[in-house]
């Protein structure tokens, strides 16, 4: 997989006038309906405003109500002006950046930064510093943000710079076109790897946690291997068929291997018979969930290329796997050789 690292200046510029005629299989169908199957790089909601604001000429002619019926053979015309979002303002916060080129960038985003603005938090996301770093995402929603990672996650993310990206990669999330892996260190040694098929919802009775949940839950499918086996911990790749809240912590929790770190699936209990106090102490001040999304594989939004980053875990999980690495080999040392 390629490591891209310079600026891609081959896509191309987005076109915000468009044009279509009206096939016969949507003859004598609602105006938005029709946009929504022409001008499919945008939400039936946004053409629908668009509509409202003049922007949609049917003939030539401005037609401002989305039910208006058209007919085959006539001629839609857009004009798809963009609006700033001005309730997310931007902030000079340091970015690493692995690529980009006018419609993407990928971004590896440390642990301790969360993604978006939600309740509480008002400033000092990565919606804030990509707003500021790119500055045409002012008029893409949620600064191009089409998938997230947990705030105590690390790892690559995909932003849309351009709104027909956006609507590409958002439409490629929900098809579950995107290749990720992750790192995971977790409890337990697992002796192989295997799969997680369990659909995940609400907890039922701690709303801020997600669980399996048997009735009511979104399909949720996990697949994880073994890269590395310890005393007591085991160091997975985990490759997501979906991309559920939480995905990984609660399948991880749910096969009663969670992992380090994770307080709120019970990943903070230290475990291991015999367990040396250095190590204890690393487990037990380990600051986050282990876990950091390292492979991103998707089809470019415009150029439809094949593309691929990587990122290793960053020093805080290299750490400590070099503690799990030492407390091993000494337990290996210390037993009785046959």
């Amino acid at each position: 997989m390629a490591k891209a690292t310079k600026t891609d200046t081959t896509s191309e510029e987005e076109d915000l006038h468009h044009s279509a005629e009206v096939p016969h299989e949507l003859t004598e169908q609602r105006l938005d309906v029709v946009c929504a199957k022409l001008f499919n790089d945008w939400s039936r909601a946004r053409l629908q405003t668009w509509i409202g604001d003049g922007r949609v000429r049917v003939n030539g002619i401005v037609i401002d109500k989305p039910r208006t019926v058209v007919l085959a053979g006539d001629t839609l015309e857009l004009e798809a002006v963009p609006e700033a979002d001005l309730t997310v303002h931007p902030e000079k916060i340091a970015l690493d950046v692995v690529y980009h080129d006018k419609a993407i960038a990928v971004i590896n985003k440390p642990a301790g930064l969360t993604v978006h603005p939600g309740a509480g938090i008002s400033s000092g996301t990565l919606q804030n510093a990509l707003l500021h770093r790119f500055p045409q995402t002012n008029v893409v929603p949620r600064a191009g943000l089409v998938h997230r990672l947990d705030k105590d996650t690390s790892g690559l993310l995909v932003i849309a710079l351009t709104l027909t990206a956006q609507t590409r990669l958002s439409a490629a999330i929900s098809e579950h076109a995107f290749r990720r892996e992750y790192d995971a260190v977790v409890h337990g040694d697992m002796v192989s790897g295997g799969s997680v098929d369990a659909p995940i919802g609400r907890h039922p009775r701690d709303r801020v946690r997600m669980a399996v949940v048997p009735r009511g839950g979104r399909e949720a499918l996990s697949h994880y291997r073994v890269q590395e086996r310890y005393s007591s911990h085991t160091h997975l790749r985990v490759k997501l068929e979906t991309g559920r809240t939480h995905q990984i912590r609660v399948h991880m929790s749910h096969i009663r291997h969670p992992i380090i770190g994770d307080s709120m699936y019970g990943g903070d209990v230290i475990r291991g018979r015999g367990m040396d106090p250095e190590l204890r102490d690393v487990l037990k001040s380990f600051p986050r969930q282990a876990l950091h999304a390292r492979e991103l594989e998707l089809d470019h939004p415009i150029s439809g290329k094949t593309m691929g980053w990587l990122a290793e875990p960053p020093k805080d999980i290299q750490d400590l796997l070099v503690a799990l690495r030492k407390h091993t080999a000494r337990d290996a040392a210390a037993s009785p050789k046959r």
